[in-house]
């Protein structure tokens, strides 16, 4: 059965990132602190205004779910081969953008944060779409929400993200008004985790000679870990949703 295989590979995702990072990974994460004091301020700048900005004016407004309605009457099976089909054709976006502005040096490479940012909420909102779920809903946004932050957040925060994921469907029903809960949101938080994520690919992405290649491989990689967590998130869902 379907279901019973994504139940076993969901398992296996949830060890993997729960799991305490390597070695390699924490001396990763402390030489990417080191690196980003080099990168002038101003790039810092355009970035944290290009994720808030953003990712706040997809939540409160209608730019990308006025045509997103939901697919129905699908399996999941079905349902997921719509998602790797779209996952596909983002990565290739994603890695086409990223050697685009990467072969332009630090100017373009600035240029690739609210770029990125762009493909990448639209891709959480047709992959939304696909699983059956209503983004001009608000509550769906907010999940979509939840969904990027557990794929780039830091390892101290992803058991309570996955959480939330998991108590989704009781939680909902009583959220506040989204304009309440987004003025509560810790913005601030959300924009360091992603930055701190991204920061280093995107760094090396802006030095001549190289930063093509390192551009196209970096986005290609990040639409794999967005997509993958997108999936795994709604399986969460559409596996709580089945009879016992």
């Amino acid at each position: 059965m379907y279901e019973k295989e994504i139940a076993e590979e969901l398992l296996r995702w949830k060890r993997k990132l729960l799991k305490r990072p390597s070695m390699v990974g924490r001396y990763t994460k402390g030489l990417q602190s080191k690196m980003n004091n080099l990168i002038p301020e101003k790039v810092h700048s355009v970035v944290t205004a290009s994720i808030k900005n953003m990712v706040h004016a997809t939540l409160v407004g209608s730019e990308y779910t006025t045509k997103k309605k939901p697919e129905v009457a699908q399996s999941l099976k079905q349902r997921e081969e719509k998602v790797l089909q779209i996952l596909k054709s983002y990565k290739r976006t994603a890695a086409l953008e990223g050697a685009g502005t990467g072969a332009g040096g630090i100017l373009l490479g600035m240029a690739d944060f609210p770029l990125l940012l762009s493909i990448k909420m639209k891709f959480l909102f047709d992959v939304a779409s696909a699983y059956g779920y209503d983004v001009r809903d608000y509550r769906e946004r907010l999940f979509v929400l939840y969904l990027f932050q557990l794929a780039f957040a830091r390892e101290e925060k992803r058991a309570g993200l996955i959480n939330q994921l998991e108590k989704w469907e009781t939680q909902k029903e009583s959220l506040p008004e989204k304009e309440a809960y987004l003025a509560n949101f810790d913005w601030k938080a959300f924009q360091l985790d992603y930055r701190d994520y991204i920061d280093l690919a995107k760094m090396l992405q802006m030095i001549p000679g190289v930063g093509a290649v390192v551009g196209a491989a970096a986005n290609y990689r990040f639409l794999d870990v967005l997509g993958e967590t997108a999936m795994n998130g709604y399986r969460i869902r559409w596996l709580s949703s089945l009879p016992e």
